[in-house]
């Protein structure tokens, strides 16, 4: 049979450009021959990566291949059909052996089938789960010797006939008699039908196990994709319940921003967020700390939040997340959704252990995996594939994407799959188990197109709440920004979700007030915005709060109090709860402290009075903090993805080979001696000079513009201005080849 660089020979063009571009690392560098390109072909490492794309049934056809030692010796199709089961046709092997040639990594026709060396070993140890091949036993002495064990020892033998055909057993160590035999494993060496690999370690062989498989010489074999048994909402069905998803997952990024702004969690030596402070923020956002784990990768991916760094580092939110903040729903969905997709990280593994039992937290460096954003878009792709409005569930998809590449992901395989599933649901790219319109323009077309499709899911905001006798305000859908924030101002968020439920309190309404809001304001808001009748309870609330707020004026002096009231004054200065306040009085209406201004509204407030700060100009002056803020990083830049070469660049790399082949073909006649390793300058130019004269090509050792080295049968036409100009022998094309870059040189022998 000829040998695999014969056979790559006597492909077609078109069939080594479609090799090189299912196998790009056999082009890097290009090859300088058609021998150098099937040495790359069969090293273990470009096998390796070449099986990582083969599905469930092609890798088993390879197996099958290895097992009848296709790498040794030629085999027939029929034998490989043979061995794969009754149910498979030889079509079906016909096709995929059809593929393998595709990648090199089978060749020959269907009666010589031949694989590298490397297939061997990038394959398991134990192809299909079959040891290995007794000398001492045929496969008719192993269907004779099976029907006549006993009951226990073929459960042993079906046991390493399914799965493994390894096993562990101290038994292994002894050599007893088959008369003295105690048990199955004892008895089953005695009688040659388990092979001794070492003295724990005992081997079933393939005789036996093929004999155990019946007509299912491999076990179960699939080799048509699985069909998944799909879902059936409706497209709008979907895209509504991921708007309401998007919409929850973004209140809960806020609410994380705020809390870690007003109380910023450490960063843990080993980088990460601690457990401690992982459970106050979840309990806070009101949220689980797995999901929480995710968005607070996310929140750090999109630069809403950073390490302040310094002495005492802490996860701080950053500048950046103000403007974010200000952005519409639909954009701020959008840069998490492409941050989530790009996100080289697995956030899936928060809370799991590592090697050496240590908990896996949030933001830790031992949760980056660079093939995360490849695992992930395999995945959404999968549910891209499938009919709008149509979905899968997780553990169907799992079990498509196994058989489509069962060798990719490791052990983490399935996980990776539910992960991603999960992971999109939370933030809406997802929903009912089915891609969302949004999730699909952001596959294909970016964030921007990705936004407005959401935008269009989205209900439109309301512009009205529903006050309750109870004190309670009613959202029933999403609010108008500016609504929105009246609202989160004046009351406090008591339940969310489709519907969001807020609750009046003396607080809040005096939180209002602080802002410089009045009375009338508030009253005003309740009467235009809410569609049920203003119960009177809030009516007196807001009154009898705003009556008693502001009667006393702070402003600094440090800090200062005035109130037009003296025997108010004279209470604040006799109660002890005060005195920490270093309160002084200048005037019968006017006090003054030392301390801050916004200590000394506190400290009044925890006294029991309902100050309100005053600025330079005599107006309300709020003095709520907004939470903290460091400068965010830039955002790194993505990796570049490598361009794959064009089909022109793939078509002269071919041709390049052809040359090769036809130079190192060609039989050399007189030659340039080299000198300190190169040809002589003078002797290089007598012998093209004289080639040119004569009309003889001339064999070249040419080194091109990116270093390669390349062998070239070149017929010249001049020399001079150091370029040797000259037609290739394999395009007939004419071509100038820089004197310097000849390495050696030799006339052709006719």
């Amino acid at each position: 049979m000829s040998s695999l660089a014969d056979w790559l020979r006597e492909r077609s063009d078109e069939a080594l450009v479609a090799l090189l571009r299912a196998r790009p690392d056999l082009a890097t560098p290009p090859p300088a021959d058609t021998s150098v390109l099937a040495t790359r072909v069969g090293v273990r490492s470009s096998v390796a990566r070449a099986c990582e794309d083969l599905d469930s049934f092609t890798l088993a056809t390879l197996e099958a291949l290895v097992l009848l030692d296709a790498d040794e010796a030629p085999v027939p199709l029929v034998a490989v059909a043979e061995l794969l089961g009754r149910e498979v046709t030889a079509e079906r092997v016909r096709r995929c052996i059809a593929r393998l040639r595709d990648l090199a990594l089978v060749w020959g026709d269907d009666g010589e089938l031949a694989v590298p060396s490397a297939v061997r070993e990038a394959l398991p140890t134990f192809p299909a789960g079959l040891g290995r091949v007794a000398e001492h036993l045929t496969e008719p002495a192993a269907k004779a010797a099976l029907a006549e064990l006993d009951e226990a020892e073929q459960r042993l033998v079906a046991k390493l006939a399914e799965g493994s055909p390894i096993g562990r057993t101290k038994d292994a160590a002894k050599h007893v008699p088959l008369e003295r035999a105690t048990n199955p494993v004892q008895r089953l060496l005695a009688k040659g039908l388990l092979l001794r690999r070492d003295a724990e370690t005992v081997e079933l062989p393939r005789q036996l196990a093929l004999a155990v498989r019946g007509d299912r010489p491999m076990g179960a074999v699939e080799p048509d994709e699985p069909l998944p048994e799909l879902t059936e909402p409706s497209r709008s069905t979907v895209d509504e319940t991921a708007g309401g998803a998007a919409l929850e997952m973004l209140r809960h990024v806020e609410a994380l921003l705020q809390s870690w702004g007003e109380e910023p969690p450490d960063v843990l030596r080993s980088g990460g967020v601690g457990v401690r402070d992982l459970r106050r923020t979840a309990k806070a956002v009101e949220i689980d700390e797995n999901q929480l784990g995710l968005l607070v990768e996310l929140a750090v991916a999109a630069n809403l939040v950073a390490n302040s760094e310094g002495a005492e580092p802490q996860w701080v939110p950053t500048i950046q997340s103000d403007t974010w903040l200000a952005s519409p729903p639909e954009q701020r969905w959008a840069t998490l959704a492409q941050t989530w997709l790009d996100l080289p990280r697995l956030p899936g593994l928060i809370g799991a252990r590592d090697e050496k039992e240590r908990l896996l937290n949030p933001l830790s460096e031992d949760l980056r995996r660079p093939l995360a954003p490849k695992d992930r878009r395999r995945v959404l792709d999968y549910l891209d594939e499938l009919p709008g409005g149509y979905g899968a569930r997780p553990d169907d998809v799992a079990t498509v994407l196994r058989w489509r590449a069962p060798r990719r992901g490791g052990r983490l395989r399935d996980d990776l799959v539910r992960w991603a599933l999960a992971e999109a649901t939370t933030l809406g790219i997802v929903a009912l188990h089915a891609l969302t319109t949004a999730g699909r323009a952001l596959l294909a077309d970016g964030p921007a197109e990705a936004a407005r499709q959401l935008a269009d899911a989205l209900p439109e905001p309301l512009d009205h709440v529903l006050v309750q006798a109870d004190l309670t305000v009613v959202a029933p859908g999403r609010l108008e920004p500016d609504l929105a924030t009246e609202m989160k101002l004046v009351a406090d968020v008591e339940s969310a979700g489709s519907a969001t439920v807020y609750r009046i309190s003396d607080g809040s309404i005096r939180r209002a007030l602080d802002t410089g809001r009045t009375a009338d304001d508030l009253h005003a808001l309740f009467r235009t915005r809410s569609r049920t009748p203003i119960p009177q309870s809030l009516t007196y609330l807001i009154d009898d709060v705003a009556r008693r707020h502001g009667r006393l004026r702070a402003g600094t002096a440090a800090a200062f109090l005035r109130c037009d009231d003296p025997l108010l004054l004279a209470e604040i200065m006799a109660k002890p709860e005060t005195e920490e306040l270093e309160l002084r009085r200048i005037a019968p209406t006017v006090l003054i402290s030392p301390l801050p201004l916004a200590d000394v509204v506190e400290g009044l407030r925890a006294a029991g009075f309902a100050p309100v700060a005053e600025g330079p100009d005599g107006n309300v002056l709020d003095l709520r903090e907004s939470g903290r803020r460091v400068r965010g990083k830039s955002r790194p830049a993505q990796p570049v993805a490598i361009a794959s070469p064009s089909e022109q660049q793939l078509g002269e790399l071919v041709a390049q080979l052809r040359a090769g082949d036809r130079a190192g073909a060609a039989r050399r006649g007189s030659a340039v001696s080299p000198e300190r390793g190169r040809p002589s300058a003078e002797a290089t130019l007598q012998l093209l000079r004289d080639a040119a004269r004569q009309r003889r090509s001339v064999w070249l050792g040419f080194v091109d513009t990116h270093g390669v080295r390349s062998q070239r049968v070149v017929r010249p036409v001049s020399v001079g201005g150091g370029i040797l100009q000259g037609f290739d022998t394999s395009s007939e094309e004419l071509g100038n080849f820089p004197l310097h870059r000849i390495m050696s040189v030799a006339l052709v022998e006719d």
